[in-house]
């Protein structure tokens, strides 16, 4: 409990005590006294004011506030008008005891928000204090955000990392836990990079810093979580604009019934009023205002603790109404590590040579095909002389071509042979990616490169399609025959091959078209490396960036970040969403089904002051209570 807490539990033990108080003067001694009707009146509202206003004057107040500023019906005016109509009518105790119970509720409501607020504000204690700077041979504490990019920063063992940089000296073990979900610690040594945020658990480090602190990791995230309750669901914008319209109704209702069946009824108006003011009591809508957020925002922090960062309630949301779930392949469905498999000549050319002039070709590329054949000619002991190449062009999404010793080298798919005008034998028989080699538009042979498919990512798909998900599709700019391997392996259902890049987003839209415009139609998220995938994780109703972490562009685009490399964790997010959902949805019908029902039982004269106290905080200490469920989540 914080000190707000504290200070609200001991105004309720301290009203409770002096309520009893006064109920034992009232009944043993007031009621004995013969005062007469107006004196005892006086008597009796002045001993219960004293534990009313303690417990009740901040409400009073804010009631009071509200209506000054124009904010008329909320549920402190609800609350205000009861209680005091309930003192107008003798009804001392009850008021009273409305109040007391009101802030319960309030304080139970507060110990929730807080202890889920916890679950996602863990990461707030990523946020650095200070970083550590050399001056003069010592160590001199400034604030992250004045350290600029270049500057050299010492992390003594047991501090936060308070800037991205890479180190320049040392070696040691981090702890990724708070950003990753993962509590084993990574070794890091001179050149590696080390993300703001993570603990060094090991010796003494010293980082060249690569960013400023406004643009590194950690400050990236916690501005993320900090918005992410301004993300809302339907469920609560619902709930925003049912208490809107629904608070003034029921008090336009409650003045009804204090006044209309007494006239119509020649009945007294003092039953009926009581009546109006157990009806307010039971109409206050804290139990929805209050538990649908809570339980989002319970779903947020269970999905930050395993990870995964939901940068909003309606992501959340959307996720449990997911039916189609897009993989791009390369880095998502496999490790994005590619090998030379096979070098097959057709010319004129010896399988060394074909592969160094593919080397060559390659070696300016960043593709990670490029990268493996380039290392494979690399490993067996040779190296490129880059002044020998000439007239680089790069064609998208086709290959590459070079000049080299005054020839023309052309690498890459069949659609370079095709645009090239190169008579080539094109390979159908291998499950791995071709690239095709010419000189001078001569065909000379082939090589294949194969990627590894993740470890755990055919569990991944089965449990995906455990979790209610209806249609996996898997993008790739992979010839057809590789593709349908991958995706025979993994279980997934469609496949669309030979993509280019811009291909990838376009496919992504149809895919979207085809599930129509109802608001009510299966939700599609997309999954991606968060590295080139940007475009299309905007696009999707849920981006899904994977393996995120350090990533700006992932960070930036998804809507959904897996901060790790666990492509099981998209199943869990999905699970998390479906069960913050059930949850929010069982809270919904709970309380009005409670609610509608006191309140006809009330107009009947069934329901008392007390059985009212049930439906507004016995109901809205349950509605907290089930939401608090997801902080209890678990794998």
């Amino acid at each position: 409990m914080n000190k707000k807490q504290k200070r609200q539990l001991k105004k309720i033990i301290i009203s409770l005590v002096l309520l009893i108080v006064m109920v034992v003067i009232h009944k043993l001694v007031i009621d004995k006294l013969e005062l007469g009707n107006v004196l005892s009146r006086v008597i009796l509202t002045a001993m219960y004011l004293v534990p009313y206003l303690i417990i009740g004057g901040k409400v009073l107040a804010k009631a009071g506030r509200n209506i000054l500023n124009g904010q008329v019906f909320d549920e402190n005016f609800l609350m205000s008008l009861a209680t005091i109509g309930a003192f107008i009518l003798g009804e001392y105790t009850e008021a009273a005891a409305v109040m007391l119970f009101y802030q319960v509720g309030e304080l139970f409501e507060n110990i929730a928000v807080n202890k889920s607020r916890t679950a996602v504000t863990a990461l707030v204690g990523l946020r650095p204090d200070y970083a550590n700077i050399e001056q003069d041979g010592e160590l001199v504490k400034v604030d992250p955000s004045d350290v600029t990019v270049g500057s050299e920063i010492i992390i003594l063992p047991g501090e936060k990392v308070p800037v991205d940089g890479v180190v320049v000296e040392g070696e040691s073990f981090v702890n990724t836990a708070a950003l990753t979900g993962e509590s084993v610690p990574r070794g890091v040594k001179v050149g590696d990079t080390v993300l703001s945020g993570c603990i060094n658990e090991g010796g003494k480090l010293t980082l060249k810093t690569t960013k400023n602190f406004e643009e590194s990791t950690v400050a990236k995230i916690l501005d993320m979580v900090e918005n992410a309750s301004s993300r809302k669901s339907r469920s609560e914008s619902f709930i925003t604009r049912f208490a809107k319209y629904y608070t003034p109704l029921v008090v336009v209702a409650a003045l009804i019934v204090a006044f209309i069946p007494p006239i119509i009824l020649h009945q007294s108006f003092a039953k009926w009023i009581g009546r109006a003011l157990i009806f307010l009591v039971i109409s206050c809508p804290c139990a929805l205002v209050i538990s649908v957020p809570l339980g989002f925002f319970g779903g947020i922090g269970a999905a930050s603790k395993l990870g995964i960062l939901v940068k909003g309630s309606n992501y959340l949301e959307a996720m449990a109404e997911a039916d189609t779930v897009v993989f791009d392949k390369t880095g998502t469905l496999t490790e994005g590590v590619f090998k030379v498999n096979e070098v097959v000549c057709k010319g004129d050319c010896s399988s060394d040579e074909l592969l160094m002039l593919a080397a060559y070709a390659e070696c300016y590329s960043n593709h990670p095909i490029a990268k493996s054949i380039e290392s494979a000619y690399v490993e067996v002991g040779n190296t490129i002389d880059k002044d020998k190449i000439e007239d680089v062009k790069e064609i998208s999404g086709k290959g590459v071509s070079v000049s080299l010793d005054g020839a023309t080298i052309f690498a890459g798919n069949k659609k370079l042979m095709r645009d090239m005008g190169i008579s080539f034998d094109e390979n159908n028989d291998t499950s791995g990616t071709v690239v095709y080699v010419a000189r001078d538009k001569e065909y000379l042979g082939y090589i294949v490169i194969s990627d590894v498919i993740k470890q755990d990512a055919s569990s991944a798909i089965s449990k995906l399609h455990s979790e209610g998900i209806k249609n996996t599709v898997m993008l790739t700019g992979d010839r057809a025959k590789t593709a349908q391997a991958v995706a025979g392996e993994l279980g997934i259902k469609t496949v669309y091959s030979e993509l280019l890049p811009g291909d990838k987003l376009c496919k992504l839209e149809e895919i979207i078209a085809s599930k129509g415009k109802s608001k009510k139609r299966g939700k599609v998220a997309f999954v991606g490396d968060g590295i080139n995938d940007a475009p299309a994780l905007t696009r999707a109703d849920i981006g899904i960036a994977m393996g995120a972490l350090g990533q700006d562009a992932a960070i930036e685009a998804a809507d959904i970040v897996l901060m790790d490399d666990n492509i099981n964790k998209l199943a869990t997010v999905r699970n998390i969403g479906g069960k913050t959902l059930a949850i929010v949805r069982q809270n919904i019908v709970f309380a009005l089904g409670v609610k509608f029902l006191v309140m006809i039982l009330g107009l009947f004269g069934i329901a008392n002051m007390w059985l009212a106290v049930f439906a507004d905080v016995g109901v809205a200490v349950i509605a907290i209570l089930n939401s608090m469920r997801m902080l209890k989540y678990r794998e």
